[in-house]
């Protein structure tokens, strides 16, 4: 094809040509897990043919292998171009020196100020060459023809930095998700070019807190999703590599009940060919196949300025963004750390206004905003010397109050531990003190529940097969009138109160069973009058919605260690604790707060069997119903810590 027969080695041999800025936007192949590509304001294919070439490359990696690159260079010659490079999985389509992307960059805003854009196939993708290998383990140690992700774009680099007409030297990364860990990845040992780097939504750790698994608990329409497409293999480069799944129901809940075995949904759904499907099911501990692809690890003295993004309701890498954003800042003291965190679900920032998600509104372009005041600025200074590097360490969207906040650190240095107390009759108190365990009472106060795992408590009212983006704020209503959900809640407030920070759950429990799953969730509860939307085509009823703010799960097998699980001795009271990630969210005067706990959260969360065994292997009979406790009492008082930043 015209462009592509170009092997980049060396630097030899090839024409010299000029700039491009990488795209922050992941092509949507796969249902749920990327940004969509189509920015609201995206420049247009006529300007993109009006002002930049394309040119199509095959980059030699170290061991030999090339990878393909398309790069956008401006046409305009009078002046030098910093160069966007996004290294991704879902392809850097369109294919043919001829086909042109119809917007370049983050955002629009860059491909109109003027970058040199490349966009790369990752190794074992679409038209790269070599092997693919899931979040591919760092090298710590390697030879000189040894590779990783971070060895893959340090030798991309070089060669753009060597073979780009019209490039200024300095280099910026930025990607969504999967492309988020790429750009990650880059920040280990980074080629001295790569000056600032953005990874947002980035996969950190997949048994932790990423994608497919939440403290160990499984997310099976997630993975089952992705894989059934992701996951097929892919012989030898190709421009097509789309599969589609049909489920045969528009019913989620009923699809994942019939699922069977999980170990066996490879044979019987993907005709054995989605070979990581058998890795998931293969290494049901935090083992080290997991531990090696933990990216937090080894980002330590980072020398690139980074911004990384998230969203307070991604699906899908919440953990990624906290967490890579913490892991940098432990091991940079001193470096050019920032954090972005908005009322966004994954990749939301990207595209569009971003002024809503399901029924909550934002009253603000939350999108606008950040693309324009925060992540072009963000580039413009690092990669031109434009602006000021005056941005603050946090830049928090405060969700309920519905607006931007700036702090010097996250969490914020003024933030102030409280806890949140399961009381009895349903009462939660938030005391200023957190309460400590004294000798046991003569007699024990708990709440308990019969948690069936074949009537398990669903994550939505109504479900499909998909993983719903909006389920992390959704209505809760349904759920707190179940008898397997115990609900505690406060009075109407008397002012406003703001939790900024991550959640500890201090959770006393018993069970009849020798596993189980603890889910936790955070509720903001509306006032019986609060107005419904104007217009209203869904005719949906706001008073007295109960909106979720934040929910986690602990599979309670791993409440001691993620790597080795224990039972449960059954009737034991046993402590429970684990972090939910962050939120700043402010419950208004006259909202309740509300916690509610359960033990399924289907088909969200695979279902636990309730009997200690390898839960991706059972079989229909070992399922088996279990009664749980939590309890309240002065020696085992169960309840949530928190860092507020209100007084009352």
């Amino acid at each position: 094809m015209s462009g592509c027969g170009n092997t980049a080695s060396g630097g030899r041999g090839v024409t010299r040509v000029r700039r491009l800025v990488g795209a922050a936007l992941i092509l949507a192949a796969f249902a749920g897990f990327a940004g969509r590509s189509t920015p609201a304001a995206a420049q247009g294919l006529e300007y993109v043919r009006e002002h930049y070439t394309k040119h199509e490359f095959r980059i030699a990696m170290r061991d030999g292998v090339r990878l393909f690159t398309a790069v956008y260079v401006p046409k305009d010659r009078s002046k030098t171009y910093p160069i966007m490079l996004n290294r991704t999985p879902y392809s850097c389509r369109p294919y043919g020196a001829d086909q042109h992307r119809p917007d370049l960059g983050p955002s629009s805003l860059f491909g109109k100020a003027g970058y040199i854009f490349a966009y790369q196939d990752v190794r074992g993708r679409w038209m790269s060459e070599g092997q693919f290998e899931n979040v591919r383990p760092h090298r710590v140690v390697k030879g000189p023809k040894e590779i990783d992700e971070g060895t893959d774009t340090y030798d991309t680099i070089a060669w753009l930095v060597a073979n780009v007409a019209g490039n200024n030297g300095k280099v910026g990364m930025s990607g969504i998700s999967y492309p988020g860990f790429y750009t990650a990845a880059a920040l280990v040992e980074p080629h001295p070019a790569l000056k600032a780097a953005s990874p947002q939504a980035p996969v950190a750790d997949w048994f932790a807190g990423d994608d497919w698994h939440h403290n160990g608990a499984f997310i099976l329409p997630h993975a089952f999703n992705f894989m059934a497409s992701f996951g097929r293999p892919r012989p030898e480069p190709t421009k097509k590599f789309v599969f589609n799944f049909d489920h045969g129901t528009p019913d989620g809940y009923d699809f994942f009940l019939r699922l069977g075995p999980l170990a066996e949904a490879n044979a019987r759904h993907f005709q054995n060919q989605v070979e990581f499907w058998d890795q998931l099911m293969a290494h049901g501990t935090y083992d080290e196949f997991w531990q090696s692809r933990n990216i937090r690890q080894h980002l330590k003295n980072v020398k690139p300025a980074v911004l990384t993004v998230g969203g307070w309701y991604d699906a899908e890498n919440l953990f990624g963004a906290l967490e890579v954003f913490r892991a940098i800042e432990r091991g940079n003291p001193q470096g050019g750390n920032r954090l972005v965190m908005g009322p966004w679900s994954h990749g939301q920032w990207s595209r569009g206004d971003a002024a809503s998600l399901g029924y909550v509104p934002f009253h603000s372009k939350t999108g606008p905003y950040y693309r324009e005041q925060i992540e072009f600025p963000f580039f413009e200074f690092h990669l031109k010397g434009v602006g000021t590097p005056e941005q603050p360490k946090a830049w928090v969207f405060e969700t309920g109050a519905n607006q931007w906040r700036t702090f010097t650190q996250w969490p914020p240095r003024e933030a102030r531990p409280r806890a949140l107390v399961f009381r009895e009759q349903g009462r939660l108190e938030i005391a200023t003190v957190p309460p400590t365990a004294t000798r046991p009472a003569a007699g024990d106060a708990f709440d308990e529940f019969v948690s069936d795992p074949a009537k398990p408590v669903p994550y939505l009212e109504r479900t499909t097969p998909l993983m719903a983006t909006e389920y992390m704020l959704d209505d809760q209503r349904f759920a707190s009138r179940r008898p397997d959900v115990l609900t505690y809640q406060t009075a109407p407030l008397e002012e406003d109160v703001t939790l900024a920070g991550p959640i500890q759950a201090r959770l006393s429990v018993a069970t009849t069973g020798t596993d189980a799953d603890w889910i936790v969730k955070v509720v903001d509860v509306y006032p019986d009058d609060y107005p419904d939307p104007d217009p209203n085509p869904t005719g949906v009823r706001m008073g007295g919605f109960q909106q979720l703010v934040r929910g986690e799960v602990m599979r309670g097998k791993f409440r001691n260690s993620l790597s080795r699980a224990e039972p449960f001795s059954p009737g034991e009271p046993t402590a429970v604790n684990f972090t939910i990630p962050d939120v700043c969210h402010t419950f208004r005067a006259g909202h309740r707060l509300m916690v509610q706990v359960q033990s399924t959260w289907f088909p969200l969360v695979d279902r636990n069997p309730q009997q200690f065994l390898d839960i991706y292997k059972a079989q229909p009979r070992d399922f088996v119903r279990a009664t749980h406790r939590v309890f309240r009492d002065p020696a085992r008082p169960s309840r949530l810590e928190v860092l507020t930043l209100d007084r009352w």
